[in-house]
Formats: C-alpha cells, structure tokens, sequence
C-alpha cells in the first residue's frame, strides 16, 4: 500500500516558501528563473486564495528534492 501524503492548496503554499528558503534562492531570482515577477513568487507563497498551483509546484519541483505528483497532489522523491 502506498503511503503518500495528500496536500491541501495550503500546504503546498507552505512547502513552497519553506523549500525556497531551504535552497537558499530569494523570492527574486526564483521570479528571474521562471520568467515571472517576483509579486507573484510572493503570492504564491503567503497567498493560499488565489489560484497559483502551478507556480506552487515549480518551485517545490525547483527548490527541493521532490516532484508534485497530480492532480491529487503528493510529494514523490525524484
């Protein structure tokens, strides 16, 4: 039996921000690397509301040892 955790939108805003920080990347050279405005890397980290899934796993994907594993989402070693 599989034991993965499943995640709720609020956790993965959560591991987002703690995995950034973990790898030691800022909010803005994260922002750089995706392309987008660093605003966005903030929201996607303090604000569970709005609908940024996507940016939420890459930078889970991109900070940490883990792929987001959908759409059910849970963290699967790479």
């Amino acid at each position: 039996m599989r034991k993965e955790k499943f995640l709720e939108e609020k956790e993965l805003v959560a591991l987002a921000k703690q995995f950034r920080e973990a790898s030691g990347k800022s909010k803005v050279s994260v922002a750089r690397e995706f392309g987008v405005a660093p605003p966005n890397i903030f929201n996607a980290e303090e604000r569970p509301e709005m609908s940024l899934t996507k940016l939420r796993i890459r930078i889970i994907e991109s900070c940490s040892p883990f792929k987001v594993v959908g759409p059910v989402y849970y963290l699967e070693k790479k």
